[in-house]
């Protein structure tokens, strides 16, 4: 299994941020570079996983409404609710499902930026920032993007705590519980890793922009 996951993701993944390295003579454009072509190949799983949440997200009053209609009876509950994900179009458990893609490409990665000292590439971004290094000012940055990306999966809907369904209370409990697990994620490690954490994050920001428009208009973003 080792072998095989060396020879899928690792190799690969340090194969194409060495070549970059190599066209743009700085480790750090190398990873941003990586990172945005990471995201241009998986582009249409993390495109339908966020506006399928976002479209779970302005759809949360009808959903509610059946939960509470068939509050006593589970089998009809779950019936109607995949009858509204079906007349929508969503899958409910896309998030998730990034999630789980997500989890051998983080390791992989992971694996190449933790032993950054290690290759015969200069740990230096910009003459600035040594990657090989942690750095507050990366971590500090990537929270930042992680909370915005957070704030515009939302739906402005007027509604107290309270009032929210248990997913809505989810989302809005994750915009804040986000940046503080980033922040302790990131913070020991090497900056390499937050320089591609918050890469992805700004990508998924402009992602999220561009989905809102789509689902909600332009007022919601």
């Amino acid at each position: 299994m080792s072998d095989l996951f060396n020879k899928i993701l690792h190799k690969p993944l340090l194969g194409v941020l060495t070549f970059l390295y190599g066209y743009f003579g700085d480790l750090g454009l190398a990873i941003i570079g990586l990172t945005i072509l990471i995201r241009i190949i998986l582009f249409p799983l993390f495109y339908k996983g966020a506006k399928d949440q976002a479209i779970i997200q302005k759809i949360a009053p009808k959903i509610k409404e059946i939960q509470t209609r068939h509050k006593n009876n589970r089998e009809e509950q779950a019936k109607a609710l995949m009858e509204i994900y079906r007349e929508h179009r969503v899958n409910p458990f896309s998030g998730f499902l990034l999630i789980i893609i997500q989890i051998p490409i983080l390791i992989a990665l992971y694996r190449v930026f933790v032993n950054i000292n290690g290759l015969a590439l200069d740990p230096n971004f910009l003459g600035l920032i040594n990657l090989g290094q942690a750095n507050t000012a990366i971590v500090g940055l990537a929270a930042l993007a992680q909370y915005f990306q957070g704030r515009l999966s939302l739906v402005k809907n007027g509604k107290s705590f309270q009032e929210l369904t248990p997913m809505e209370r989810m989302g809005r409990q994750m915009v804040y519980l986000g940046p503080v697990l980033t922040i302790v994620f990131l913070y020991f490690l090497p900056s390499a890793v937050g320089l591609y954490w918050l890469t992805t994050s700004l990508f998924s920001v402009i992602q999220q922009i561009v989905i809102n428009k789509k689902v909600h208009g332009p007022a919601s973003s």
